[in-house]
């Protein structure tokens, strides 16, 4: 009798077993039998104030979900030239963002490059990004690179000359050549003044659009 019992705590315990496993592999396991990585997946969003000063990444972080860990690493007025008075890797926000490991980097940059005191260091444009680009491949994150949106108030400082002529062709350029996808927001801003408050920066609408741009981007991208 004394067997009998052992044997049936014996075969209780090799069935847990096998339904544990069979539930690790419901939560892990997509259905076409694939891994997923384990949340959250860490998402910085890099710019200058139109990151820092919005709601985009915490719309963004809305719409991804809990399984996901947006911040913000926005700092106004930084630049992408190195040339130039602030650029964003010589700030901490650029420092933290590295330290945050981030498996995916949304770069909204080149709006103060486009200001005419900058612009004519715009020919360094292309190297000076790639160097920045460069600081996150180590840990080797999906990248977007994000085209700004249009520039309805040139007083303030950056010019839309500037940014469509000079800085957008060159984010382009270096999409291109690096082989990553863009985020285009320009486009969806044309004609579009009241979505921003100063011209410049969005108001809560305006980074509503933007958030739902880069969610989509993402999610296109990392749906299987």
């Amino acid at each position: 009798m004394e067997h009998k019992q052992k044997k049936y705590v014996l075969a209780a315990a090799i069935l847990l077993v096998i339904l544990s496993a069979a539930f690790i592999s419901v939560l892990f396991l997509d259905p076409s039998g694939k891994f997923h990585s384990l949340p959250p997946i860490r998402v910085a969003c890099v710019g200058d104030s139109i990151t820092q000063g919005t709601y985009y990444p915490s719309d963004l972080q809305i719409l991804l979900g809990k399984n996901y860990a947006v911040r913000n690493y926005g700092a106004s007025g930084r630049t992408v030239l190195l040339s130039a008075d602030k650029p964003y890797m010589n700030g901490s926000a650029f420092q933290y963002a590295v330290a945050f490991e981030p498996q995916i980097v949304i770069i909204m940059l080149g709006t103060n490059d486009a200001n005419p005191k900058y612009y004519p260091q715009i020919d360094n444009f292309t190297t000076d990004y790639k160097i920045l680009i460069a600081s996150f491949e180590i840990y080797k994150p999906q990248i977007w690179l994000v085209l700004p949106p249009p520039i309805f108030n040139d007083s303030i400082g950056p010019n839309e000359a500037n940014l469509v002529q000079g800085v957008i062709p060159r984010i382009a350029q270096v999409a291109t050549d690096l082989n990553l996808p863009t985020i285009n927001v320009y486009s969806l801003f044309v004609g579009q003044p009241q979505y921003f408050w100063d011209g410049v920066h969005p108001g809560d609408l305006g980074a509503e659009i933007i958030a739902k741009a880069v969610y989509l981007a993402i999610s296109n991208r990392i749906t299987p």
